[in-house]
């Protein structure tokens, strides 16, 4: 084990700090975080608007009897939600993935955006605005920087005011010939399609390589490179959950999309894999499902000193899935005992949960609570039904499982080296006072000489 933790340390260390650390990816990644709440909200909105209880709908009818549109009263506050929510999440991305990657540069975050988002309905955005149009987004959101960074930092393309202009109108015309050639790069670059009788580039390569790509991400053998590669990472000592977040947000804002309109439909629920399937089913307590961790400790590590003290620290935040605490405190990072269960729980409850989802035996997520939602609760609000609550009890009593032997081994361990140094102190003790007394005899020798 060691041999394998310093091979790791010399060669997968330094890459992966690299890839965690790129610019690129945590303007992806942060863009991202910030339309969190957006995301989040208008999925509720969603559920509520066709929450699976039964008589719900007619009751909510037969109160809210008024139509509009075709469509009950009651409904239109979900529908307006996720029209500034979903509707526009490619708008919302577009413009901050431009931002944070050109205030990483040090250019103008808001030029840049305003540019990206011009760029973005250039190429067709306007038929993409959803998560339909993600990808292109973030093409057109890197590419249309960095042309405008390169662009910007050109003295012959800044047209520079006059003193006493104000900042506003000065940076504006700063950005005016940049702006222009980037959004007509894009103008032309669509012509170009155009001419190829592809009338919207954002539908065309949502059909033939989004699609593809998400089905493909939501397959058994992805999910479970996912619950191998963040606890690995996080083991190193790397923020496993944020350098996977650019992928995990690009295959999960479509997916949940696509599952909601199914589900509204009555439609088979396309996508098994997406965020809050990882964060209901896999990520409780944390990443590596440490909830189970916590409960092993309680039940068999309660003679583990260190293990107790860190384990009562950590159970509140780990309730809401926050396990820094553990992580670094037992610490599980660079731990040889705790390396297998860490790794293998996640692997084993994604295996359970997906093949429970695709059995029918559970419902496909179609909502997306908040990741810091309790455990169990996460699963019945992901899957609007109890089934999901019950497959994350039955993932926790998994974990517990796992992990119980590695707590108990590592509390022997622990119980074994403290009294090896118990009894190395008692014996240091015993020869500091046979040299005492020792010293003490020697003396009353010379005294009475």
């Amino acid at each position: 084990m060691q041999s394998f933790i310093s091979w790791m340390e010399k060669h997968f260390l330094p890459i992966a700090s690299k890839i965690g650390n790129q610019r690129h990816l945590v303007a992806i990644r942060d863009a991202f975080v910030y339309t969190m709440p957006l995301m989040i909200l208008g999925a509720f909105a969603v559920l509520l608007n066709n929450l699976p209880i039964p008589g719900f709908q007619d009751f909510m009818n037969k109160i809210f009897s008024e139509q509009v549109d075709k469509a009950f009263i009651w409904t239109k506050l979900g529908g307006n939600v996720w029209n500034g929510t979903f509707a526009v999440l490619s708008v919302f991305i577009a413009f901050l993935v431009a931002y944070n990657l050109a205030t990483s540069y040090k250019v103008s975050g808001l030029a840049a955006g305003v540019v990206s988002v011009g760029s973005f309905f250039t190429v067709g955005g306007l038929a993409g605005m959803d998560s339909s149009g993600l990808f292109i987004a973030l093409i057109v959101g890197l590419l249309s920087t960095e042309m405008f960074r390169k662009l910007s930092g050109n003295k012959h393309l800044i047209i520079k005011m006059p003193d006493g202009v104000p900042p506003a109108v000065a940076k504006s015309f700063a950005a005016l010939l940049p702006a222009m050639i980037v959004i007509t790069f894009w103008g032309f670059i669509t012509t170009l399609f155009n001419a190829a009788q592809i009338s919207n580039v954002v539908t065309w390569f949502y059909k033939i390589a989004q699609q593809p790509f998400m089905g493909m991400a939501s397959s058994y053998p992805m999910a479970l490179l996912l619950a191998f590669i963040t606890p690995l990472l996080w083991f190193f000592g790397l923020h496993g959950a944020n350098m996977i977040e650019p992928f995990m947000q690009t295959i999960n804002a479509p997916a949940i999309t696509a599952n909601l309109t199914a589900f509204k439909a009555g439609k088979k629920i396309p996508y098994i894999v997406n965020k809050p399937f990882f964060d209901s089913f896999v990520n409780m307590g944390g990443t590596g499902v440490t909830i189970g961790l916590l409960i092993a400790i309680l039940l068999v590590g309660r003679k583990n000193k260190q293990y107790t003290t860190v384990g009562a620290l950590a159970a509140a935040p780990g309730i809401f899935n926050i396990n820094e605490p553990l992580t670094f405190g037992l610490p599980i990072v660079l731990n040889p005992i705790l390396f297998i269960p860490y790794i293998l729980t996640p692997m084993i409850c994604v295996t359970v949960a997906y093949f429970a989802t695709a059995g029918g035996l559970v419902p496909a997520a179609i909502a997306m609570p908040p990741w810091v939602t309790p455990p169990i609760i996460g699963g019945v609000i992901a899957t609007a039904s109890w089934q999901g609550g019950v497959l994350a009890a039955v993932n926790i009593v998994i974990s517990v499982v796992i992990y119980s032997p590695f707590v108990y081994m590592a509390t022997v361990i622990a119980n074994r080296e403290e009294k090896t140094v118990v009894s190395d102190d008692a014996t240091a003790t015993i020869d500091a006072s046979t040299s005492t007394g020792d010293a003490a005899k020697e003396s009353k020798g010379h005294a009475t000489v």
